[in-house]
């Protein structure tokens, strides 16, 4: 029973992120926009700028060193694949950060639905707090005036029983 409160609790907590499901995969879920997605985040990765520096220090050390004459200086080929890299990375990179920045404006606008259906509860539980101590004071003034009725008419029965008691002594 108390997990299936905590469950309906979370979802209701995140009923304002519903609508925004779909924006979960920045390249959509199908399988070529999960590996765009992972690509275009590999990108800036210290592995890809480590694994890169080293191929093409490589790549510039057989060719100036005579081991291959596949690309010789001004390295051309190198420059070439530079540019295919750039030509695809590009793009990738900026479709991420737009439907990053989708998601990142959609996740802020629920969160300030979140946030104001908070301040309404909390207006809403404020108003009950205001509304129940109106009615302890009322019922404590009552209580003032029963006890203070009670005190008089205990005040009363006092005299009345004095003033019988005297009258049976004096008969």
């Amino acid at each position: 029973m108390e997990a299936a409160k905590d469950t309906s609790a979370s979802r209701r907590h995140l009923r304002f992120h519903a609508p925004h499901v779909h924006l979960t995969s920045a390249f959509g879920d199908s399988w070529f926009g999960v590996r765009a997605e992972a690509f275009a985040r590999f990108f800036g990765t210290p592995t890809f700028l480590i694994t890169q520096t080293v191929i093409v220090a490589i790549w510039i050390g057989f060719n100036v060193a005579g081991l291959t004459n596949f690309d010789v200086y001004p390295f051309i080929l190198l420059n070439l694949a530079f540019s295919l890299q750039a030509a695809y990375a590009a793009p990738l990179i900026l479709l991420a950060q737009t439907r990053q920045a989708d998601r990142d404006k959609a996740l802020t606008e629920a969160d300030a639905h979140h946030r104001e259906d908070l301040a309404e509860a909390s207006l809403e539980r404020q108003n009950l707090a205001d509304k129940q101590r109106g009615q302890i004071l009322e019922l404590l003034e009552q209580n003032t005036r029963l006890t203070e009725v009670t005190q008089e008419l205990s005040r009363r029965i006092e005299e009345l029983t004095a003033e019988i008691h005297r009258r049976v002594l004096a008969s």
